[in-house]
């Protein structure tokens, strides 16, 4: 009578299991005991993996399957051993099954490997600092660019003229090279890039002199750039196709070029407003006056009105910053600031002193206002 285990109880299925359940259990049982992923019980691992592998080499074919559901363990007596266990099980059954399961375990390395193909270049960063007023309005700027170019000796082929790649005799053009590995379970075949022909298929035996062999050269290129006006700090522009070259005929990367902004000794921006601070003195605030503003287009010339306070903020429509999607510009917003005056002779202070005794409680109306409310609360 044979020790060994009901197949049925080994993959976990009954036996009225369908085909596609059958082959569920078996790749989630192939996992469980694959003795690459139990490293510290691999013996274990081992027996229980060829277990499976023999349940589902027999469980997997229809007519072996009803021989088993007829005779049990008997039907395979002094034949099961050798055709259900090791790897080379597996080439019997259902072979989509195994690929799965060597996919899953060893990379896809086994079968239909290929040579790697076209990749595209990688991106450049340029970081260009501009002005304030060139953030605004926009500039054309020329950039000086490092980057890989294909070699216009060889035209990126890296052979030397009137020569060209060759087959590698060690891979054959595959770029990979397959090797036996013996495991507890068989004999198996795997595969690994070829260090020849580092996985191009291809070998150079007369480099381009200009590249040596490379297909690429280092060169700096100079790269005009439409910089939009609006543009703000940290602003991305986007170069098509001027980054560095692909390989193997891939095509090249893009430039993405960042934008810093120097601040401005008078203006700060708020979107696509500009703020700006304009000092007054204590007459220009009190009489009211007509000042010259800077701008970004030049001076204008705004008028302060009689009795203006500090802090006040007086707009000029349409002065401030381009938008960057679409038409007209943002707000100038001018911030006065009264100056208090300083360093006064006797003749000022005297004037001064008769002008607050004149005025009385109504010099400021604000200031009479505040000076009631702290009453209030020390009363």
């Amino acid at each position: 009578m044979s020790n060994k285990r009901d197949y049925y109880e080994v993959l976990g299925v009954d036996k009225n299991a369908s085909e596609a359940d059958i082959k569920k259990a078996f790749k989630k049982m192939a996992r469980k005991y694959h003795p690459d992923l139990n490293p510290d019980k691999k013996q274990e691992a081992e027996a229980k993996f060829k277990e499976v592998n023999e349940a589902y080499e027999v469980l997997s074919d229809a007519q072996k399957k009803a021989q088993y559901d007829q005779f049990g363990h008997a039907a395979f007596d002094g034949s099961a051993g050798g055709g259900a266990g090791g790897f080379g099980g597996f080439g019997g059954g259902d072979a989509g099954g195994f690929g799965d399961i060597f996919d899953m375990f060893f990379g896809g390395g086994g079968r239909g490997s290929r040579r790697p193909g076209p990749e595209r270049g990688s991106d450049l960063r340029y970081d260009l600092e501009i002005s304030f007023e060139e953030a605004a309005f926009g500039k054309e700027a020329e950039l000086s660019v490092p980057r890989t170019e294909e070699c216009k000796s060889c035209h990126g082929s890296g052979a030397a003229a009137g020569t060209h790649p060759e087959e590698c005799p060690q891979c054959h053009g595959s770029g990979q090279v397959q090797y036996a590995q013996n495991t507890p379970f068989g004999r198996m075949v795997n595969a690994r890039t070829c260090e020849r022909c580092s996985g191009t298929g291809k070998i150079i035996k007369t480099p381009c002199k200009d590249c040596g062999g490379k297909g690429t050269k280092r060169v700096t290129r100079k790269i005009n750039v439409k910089i939009p006006a609006g543009v703000d700090n940290g602003s991305r522009i986007r170069v098509t196709g001027e980054g560095e070259a692909g390989i193997r005929g891939g095509g090249p990367g893009d430039l993405y070029v960042y934008i810093f902004v120097k601040t401005h000794k008078l203006f700060q921006r708020d979107g696509a407003d500009v703020l700006c601070e304009v000092p007054i003195s204590f007459v220009q605030a009190a009489l009211g006056d007509k000042v010259e503003v800077p701008t970004l287009d030049g001076k204008v010339e705004l008028t302060i009105p009689a009795g203006i306070q500090s802090g006040k903020v007086l707009r000029l429509k349409g002065a401030g910053i381009p938008f960057l999607r679409g038409q007209g510009r943002g707000d100038q917003h001018v911030r006065v600031k009264v100056l208090t005056p300083q360093k006064l002779n006797a003749r000022q202070k005297e004037l001064l002193q008769q002008f607050a005794a004149e005025s009385g409680d109504n010099v400021n109306p604000e200031q009479t206002s505040w000076t009631d409310m702290l009453k209030k609360f020390f009363q």
